[in-house]
């Protein structure tokens, strides 16, 4: 009889519970008596309050603001922007009430107020922050984030989420015709399975990949197939994450999203990841391109790409996007509800501006080696200076001024989309939303060092730019002014065992480069980037090569590496690399034989130069450096000898791989081979480095 009543008011801290934490009673009783807002507790709790208030009453309770915002609750947003009236709302974000998903206290009349003007007050600046007590009582004290609005200022926006902190002027932009009514924006393809159908473009044969195509009529899907694909990735504007191809052999089937048409296959267009971390990214891509379902795709004609690409990268949008979709996930169906404004007068300025932008992203991104358009490492760019130290510091001023070109390009097109749209969003740039990469002397380095290896294996040359071998039949002759490792094994220990020892083959390069004038400057520049102790610039580079060489170009190539460190483990008594794009069958067996074998009778020769010094030296100094190395290198001979029975077991099949089976199917034959010993338990020893 008590709960039948109607009350004045009615005051609760609902319970939370979202619809996948409830059993099956709850949840049909739900969906079938609360149909607008069955999918949390806390929402049904809300509607519920309606029923139990008086007309005219109140309704006062803490909530999670998740109704506030997302689709599920368009709804009931409704009822209560037509139906009920807003009084006051404070919106106190995370870090009080316990509540992870940030925690609202309001009060709404159970009646519609006309023209009534609701007050909100906001207590964060970043929504994600955990802020004190004290600081939520300064917040609140402060009229800095009052706000006073008509909740029917509401209706105007899609899906009408409260959205009380923007400008009116922000509201009246959604009168405007969306970007759907210009071109089509819509979801990728759905390949059914990641694993078997994409790889990045590093992995397979490069001769395999057909570029800028425009139709897929111009491929001969027998031959090359893997197509081009863009697929998400990090936040980076204008463009870049251009890393993926697609199997789109003829013989295999995809299952497609219904959204996928055929007819906008290879065309350019624009993409951003459909997961976002806080902020809206776009990028271009050009002609031959397929994507993805976590990279969706906007397709404009002509001009008009770009002066949309350049609408797209403004603070702006990032504010519209903030009422219209303030979820972590941008589906098609946000983007395509931004209104568009085109100003004539100031359209061919702004497509100028956004090709520009686009052309110093395409610049940074082709630095680097995850391009497929890198040339060579851009150190060579400056290749009239001798010091490396000088060509570091122009290559430092050189992305300093395509940063600051591509940041003020950015300042100058969120001040004309602001003018255009008659708003006051924020026109400058964090330099943390700059996508250029600013020169980074550890980092850099260690690029240029990974160029160095892709010289060893033949991938790079200095005798052309661009990739030179992915693929293919591999020729030595042609290369000349650095010529190639002649059997793709190259031996990476922590002494100098070897001719072509990788130490020894890197400086080399250094001085194909550089010039014997400036070795050993350059050599000390190179090494004081990787370490910062004593040892000489040849034992920093080795240290550096042995231990952390593969770890970096692991990270670098998304924990898919195209050079394999065969390694016996954690004493490093045996390590070489090889090119994965050069494997052949008897590789193994090679590096058995040629290698591992020689390194056991070098290691031997070592141990009885160490008895001799123990047995005969005067000095305890050097009696007990011997003493150390002996038990170091003891340690790596039965290591290597353990080794080598994996080795010869994985030696005698001579495996093959395929590349379009990706580096992790291929790198697994080489992993936990099992060896039997005679009186003890079988263990198995990975040939190569743990991804």
């Amino acid at each position: 009889r008590i709960l039948s009543k109607n009350y004045d008011v009615v005051i609760t801290n609902p319970p939370y519970m979202g619809n996948n934490s409830m059993n099956s009673n709850l949840k049909n009783y739900l969906k079938n008596n609360f149909k607008n807002t069955k999918n949390d507790l806390s929402t049904v709790f809300m509607e519920r309050s309606f029923d139990f208030a008086k007309k005219y009453g109140f309704i006062s309770m803490i909530n999670i603001p998740v109704w506030m915002f997302i689709s599920s609750y368009e709804k009931l947003r409704n009822i209560i922007i037509e139906e009920k009236t807003f009084i006051n709302m404070l919106h106190l974000g995370r870090g009080i009430f316990g509540s992870d998903f940030g925690t609202t206290a309001f009060v709404l009349q159970n009646y519609s107020i006309k023209d009534y003007k609701s007050s909100f007050k906001q207590l964060y600046e970043d929504k994600g922050a955990v802020d004190s007590v004290e600081k939520k009582e300064q917040m609140f004290f402060n009229d800095k984030n009052k706000f006073i609005k008509n909740q029917n200022i509401f209706d105007l926006i899609p899906g009408n989420p409260i959205a009380y902190w923007m400008d009116n002027n922000m509201f009246k932009l959604f009168e405007n015709e969306n970007l759907s009514k210009y071109g089509e924006i819509i979801s990728g393809i759905v390949t059914g399975n990641t694993n078997l159908y994409i790889r990045f473009w590093f992995e397979v044969n490069y001769n395999k990949i057909p570029f800028n195509k425009s139709k897929m009529g111009e491929v001969d899907l027998n031959s090359q197939y893997w197509i081009p694909y863009t697929k998400g990735g990090e936040r980076r504007n204008w463009y870049g994450n251009n890393d993926c191809v697609v199997n789109w052999n003829e013989k295999d089937n995809f299952s497609r999203s219904k959204s996928t048409c055929t007819h906008l296959y290879l065309r350019k267009g624009l993409t951003w990841s459909l997961v976002t971390s806080g902020r809206f990214s776009i990028r271009y891509f050009d002609e031959g391109f397929l994507w993805d379902s976590a990279g969706p795709a906007a397709f404009f004609n002509d001009e008009l790409i770009y002066y949309i690409l350049g609408l797209l990268s403004t603070n702006l949008i990032n504010d519209i996007l903030s009422l219209i979709n303030p979820t972590i996930n941008m589906p098609p169906d946000a983007i395509n509800k931004i209104p568009l404004i085109i100003d004539n007068s100031r359209k061919n300025d702004i497509i100028a501006i956004s090709k520009r932008n686009i052309e110093l992203s395409k610049t940074d991104w082709d630095n680097y080696e995850l391009s497929w358009d890198f040339n060579s490492h851009p150190f060579l760019k400056f290749i009239d200076c001798n010091s490396l130290k000088q060509i570091f510091n122009k290559w430092t001023e050189y992305k300093k001024n395509l940063f600051n070109q591509s940041k003020d390009n950015e300042i100058y097109i969120n001040k004309q989309f602001n003018e255009i749209y008659n708003v006051n969003s924020e026109h400058n740039i964090d330099n943390k939303h700059v996508s250029i990469k600013l020169a980074n002397y550890e980092e850099d380095i260690k690029s240029f060092i990974s160029y160095v290896v892709g010289c060893m294996f033949g991938r790079y040359s200095l005798d052309n730019e661009g990739l030179q071998f992915a693929g293919g039949k591999f020729d030595i002759n042609n290369y000349s002014k650095f010529v190639p490792d002649d059997d793709n094994i190259i031996p990476v220990l922590d002494s100098e065992y070897f001719e072509d020892d990788i130490v020894g083959k890197f400086v080399e390069f250094v001085k194909i480069c550089f010039g014997k004038e400036y070795l050993e400057d350059n050599l000390e520049f190179i090494a004081n980037a990787l370490a910062k102790n004593k040892k000489s610039s040849r034992d920093k580079i080795r240290e550096y090569l042995l231990k952390d060489f593969f770890n970096n170009h692991k990270r670098i190539y998304k924990k898919c590496p195209i050079y394999w460190q065969f390694n016996s483990g954690k004493e490093n008594g045996f390590n070489c690399l090889v090119y994965m794009h050069r494997y052949e069958p008897s590789l193994v067996a090679r590096i058995r034989t040629d290698y591992l074998h020689k390194t056991q009778k070098a290691i031997e020769q070592s141990i009885a130069n160490c008895d001799n010094i123990i047995n005969h030296s005067n000095s305890n100094t050097d009696v007990a450096k011997a003493t150390k190395d002996k038990n170091k290198l003891q340690k790596q001979l039965k290591e290597t000898q353990e080794y080598d029975e994996a080795l010869a077991h994985i030696a005698n099949q001579n495996i093959k791989i395929e590349l379009d089976d990706g580096v992790k199917i291929n790198y697994a034959k080489f992993q936990n081979v099992e060896v039997s010993r005679e009186g003890k338990k079988s263990k198995k020893i990975n040939l190569l480095k743990k991804l």
